[in-house]
């Protein structure tokens, strides 16, 4: 079965850490290795995955359907709001069951909420798909997620081929298929896409660490979410394109370990000058 391929990463170049909104030197690609497939299938497999396009703008005027048949411009998700694009179709056996499975998961551990902090946007790929089956999808993975008010901020859309093409291409997903089991052959991950549309972070695999859609989060909407502790948190960790993960900045985590500790000396010093300072006046009115 073409779901069951191993994941791999292919790193072109090694990539520095970017910073929001801002692309890496080198665009990294994900894409399916196969060693247990039959003779034919590598070939069919070759060019599937994802090539990272970051801060690449996706065209917005596309035009999708909603889960009630509705047709509705791309652009009606961008509103002010990050959004988390998660590119599967519904029809899928199982790697994209994993893949929703995934972001349900991750979004459980994070405390914003879609339609409120930001938008979740699930397009199928295959054009056979359909609005009925896009609504089904939808309370599935609302049920599951269980957070009241959030029906509002996760979106299943189908389109045609053309706007289907249009936007895999924009975002570099690449897959095929394949009409002898009448399944896609694709590349597993989500993205982050700023509220003006523009790629910011791509996370790869079925299983998506809650920390990182969270600074990916905080990054992609320039800050206008997130805490004081997600900004620490910016400074210590920076988003590795080639590996479409945050990791530790170790200098600048000596910078803030540095800082930290000079602001307790400096307190302490304060408080024994204080101290002292207060002994002092007693030991003169105690003279006088």
């Amino acid at each position: 079965m073409l779901e069951k391929v191993t994941m791999g990463i292919a790193i072109a170049a090694l990539a520095a850490s970017a910073q929001p909104g801002e692309p890496a030197p080198a665009q990294p690609s994900y894409s399916l290795q196969s060693t247990n497939l039959k003779p034919a299938l590598p070939g069919a497999l070759q060019g599937v995955g994802i090539d990272q396009r970051l801060n690449q703008q996706v065209p917005l005027d596309l035009e999708f359907r909603d889960e009630a048949g509705r047709a509705v411009p791309l652009s009606s998700f961008f509103h002010g709001k990050p959004v988390l694009l998660a590119l599967v179709y519904y029809r899928c056996p199982m790697l994209c069951t994993q893949i929703l499975n995934g972001v349900v998961g991750s979004l459980k551990a994070v405390a914003f909420d879609p339609g409120r902090d930001f938008e979740v946007v699930s397009i199928s790929f295959d054009p056979k798909d359909t609005p009925e089956l896009a609504a089904s999808k939808k309370q599935t993975y609302l049920r599951r997620y269980g957070r009241d008010g959030t029906a509002n901020g996760w979106h299943f859309l189908t389109g045609d081929p053309a706007s289907i093409k249009a936007l895999t291409d924009a975002v570099g997903f690449h897959y095929k298929y394949d009409a002898a089991t009448q399944q896609f052959a694709h590349a597993s991950g989500i993205m982050l896409l700023t509220p003006q549309g523009r790629l910011s972070r791509y996370f790869y695999g079925v299983e998506f660490a809650p920390r990182d859609v969270r600074l990916g989060l905080v990054e992609a909407s320039q800050n206008q979410i997130g805490n004081v502790a997600d900004e620490v948190l910016l400074f210590c960790y920076h988003y590795d394109a080639a590996t479409g993960k945050y990791g530790a900045v170790a200098m600048n985590m000596v910078r803030l370990g540095g800082a930290i500790f000079f602001l307790l000396g400096a307190g302490w010093m304060l408080a024994a000058w204080r101290r002292d300072l207060r002994l002092d006046r007693q030991t003169l009115r105690r003279a006088g």
